[in-house]
């Protein structure tokens, strides 16, 4: 049976009152690393639900002009999309800078286009768990629920941030709490031994762009811990509960507190995934967390090698090396093993980062890859990258068949699997 043929998107741009408009000629472009293009056929999709757009200041709107073969740079502004949770970019907005222009918030700037009635962006979907989807939940449930925990864990210092998050920062894990649903976030590490660039807990004044969230300034007890995930286990059927949290630090360095509240649920029964959201940095830890009970680890990676790896997180106390040796340890002691892999257009889909990610699945057998997107200005991370070396993207379809067909024990998605 013959599928319906992709529509050749037009480009949009914004004019200085945030009005969008397509071009009458123009058509969409995408960036991918170094490269600007078309998008491609198969990487292109109708803009889902619960997207959104953005207008990029001090950015000129790029589009290709079908008759000269050539891309055109506009005086209007550029568009992006900020494409919701489940879904990866295949390739970013084109534009150009004007010199000065303030660094972009800690987003992810999808190249987005419009054709046939539709707007359409470059990326694909690759989880259909509707864990962040709230568009038929009103927000008086989330708030009622929020109440509700409060009042039912009275004085659980850890309730009351993360009813925090739902009410005043939207965090969709505390907001699914809230609704007694999918992941439960358990946050602990005030401290982190990274400094990631794109860190979205602390970020320093002069970093040129704010955290989008606070980090938390306590350290829960084990029974305030436990107390939630027992409220959790009692509404949900398959829970899944996280430590390391955007509203934490590294979660690792409160692995004794961690396996402490870990082995009391377990040892009461507790049921479900537990699971740790982690940089990787201390393998020493993971026996006495799989004792504990964890069950689960998802290690964050922008790449598999050394150098680009340690240019973005810029580790303080740990180096790449031992983010290694965890992701080996956890897979020796039986732990789940996914990568939180921060894919970049042109930058994770080249040959070179493909060869490393293999390697390392050879290696240290990680068991799963959250195919999640980089949240950075994009000239941002494609000038802390400029040092490493770098081939042509050869996109995000081939570079997911060919990393699966290395390693075919491998599952792709984007949140964290239920073990069950």
């Amino acid at each position: 049976m013959s599928s319906k043929k992709k529509p050749q998107p037009r480009m949009l741009f914004a004019n200085q009152d945030g009005e969008i408009f397509d071009h009458p000629d123009l058509l969409m472009m995408c960036r991918r690393g170094a490269e600007f293009g078309l998008p491609r056929p198969d990487e292109l999709i109708a803009m889902p639900p619960e997207s959104e757009f953005f207008m990029l200041p001090g950015r000129h709107a790029m589009g290709f002009d079908p008759e000269t073969g050539e891309a055109e740079l506009m005086e209007e502004l550029a568009v992006a999309a900020f494409v919701c949770p489940g879904h990866t970019n295949t390739g970013l907005a084109a534009y150009e800078t004007d010199p000065g222009s303030p660094l972009l918030p800690l987003l992810a700037y999808s190249a987005i286009g419009y054709a046939d009635g539709r707007f359409w962006v470059c990326a694909k979907r690759v989880d259909e768990d509707k864990r962040q989807v709230f568009s038929n939940i009103p927000p008086d449930r989330v708030e009622s629920g929020a109440h509700q925990l409060m009042r039912e864990l009275e004085g659980n210092r850890l309730v009351n941030h993360l009813a925090g998050c739902a009410l005043q920062s939207g965090c969709p894990a505390a907001k699914n709490l809230a609704l007694g649903r999918f992941e439960c976030p358990l946050p602990t590490s005030q401290a982190c031994n990274a400094n990631c660039v794109g860190c979205i807990s602390y970020q320093p004044e002069d970093s040129g762009f704010p955290s989008p969230q606070g980090r938390i300034s306590f350290r829960p007890t084990p029974k305030e811990i436990v107390d939630v995930m027992r409220r959790h286990e009692s509404r949900e059927r398959r829970p899944i509960f996280s430590f390391g949290q955007g509203c934490e630090g590294e979660p690792l360095l409160e692995a004794e507190l961690i396996a402490e509240a870990v082995s009391q649920y377990r040892s009461e029964g507790g049921t479900g995934t537990v699971n740790i959201n982690t940089n990787g940095s201390r393998p020493q830890t993971m026996p006495v967390l799989k004792v504990a009970g964890v069950n689960s680890i998802r290690v964050s990676l922008n790449s598999a090698r050394k150098g680009p790896y340690e240019a973005y997180y810029r580790p303080k106390s740990y180096a790449f090396e031992d983010v290694r040796e965890t992701i080996a340890k956890a897979h020796e002691v039986g732990i789940h093993v996914s990568l939180n892999l921060l894919y970049f257009p042109g930058i994770t889909d080249t040959e070179e980062e493909l060869a490393a990610l293999i390697e390392l699945g050879q290696e240290a057998k990680y068991d799963f890859i959250q195919l999640r997107n980089l949240n950075l200005d994009p000239e941002l991370y494609l000038d802390i990258m400029s040092p490493f070396d770098f081939g042509p993207s050869m996109g995000f379809m081939n570079f997911k068949k060919r990393l699966k067909k290395a390693l075919d024990w491998i599952n792709y998605g984007y949140f964290n699997p239920y073990l069950g």
